[in-house]
């Protein structure tokens, strides 16, 4: 298992930014991740009533810049900045996440990829309870 601290040096976002606590699995083509930081009272996403469904987008784009950081160290690689370019596709299954106990579990899969971008396709799941889906497009620095 990967851990946080693992993590903080894989994508850009720190601190509370950085959403996964730690990577279940992953290949060359896929990653599972988990996390609790929904249930934060100070998430830095955090509305007046709650964290809401739409920034689990977030949470599958963190999970395509782990898992290119991963596979970029496998190949000896430097990790490469992305810029989130596109959201298709995506659809959300509740309306906040924010009360969900438990860990939130996510899944990237990438489905396209050029010498500067990559597509993922990415679901975020609680309790087995699909939360959020997509796909999203990624400019790699």
């Amino acid at each position: 298992m990967i851990g946080r601290d693992t993590l903080l040096g894989l994508v850009p976002h720190q601190g509370a930014m950085c959403l996964w606590d730690r990577v279940l699995d992953w290949d060359d083509t896929r990653i599972r991740l988990a996390t609790a930081t929904h249930r934060d009272p100070s998430h830095p996403l955090r509305g007046a009533q709650g964290l809401r469904a739409v920034h689990l987008c977030e949470y599958g784009a963190q999970a395509m810049a782990v898992h290119g950081g991963l596979r970029g160290r496998a190949a000896g690689l430097p990790v490469r900045p992305g810029m989130l370019v596109a959201l298709r596709g995506t659809r959300l299954h509740v309306a906040y996440v924010d009360a969900l106990e438990g860990d939130l579990i996510g899944e990237a899969e990438a489905v396209a990829e050029g010498t500067d971008s990559q597509q993922y396709a990415f679901r975020i799941l609680h309790g087995g309870q699909l939360l959020a889906e997509g796909r999203a497009a990624v400019m790699l620095g």
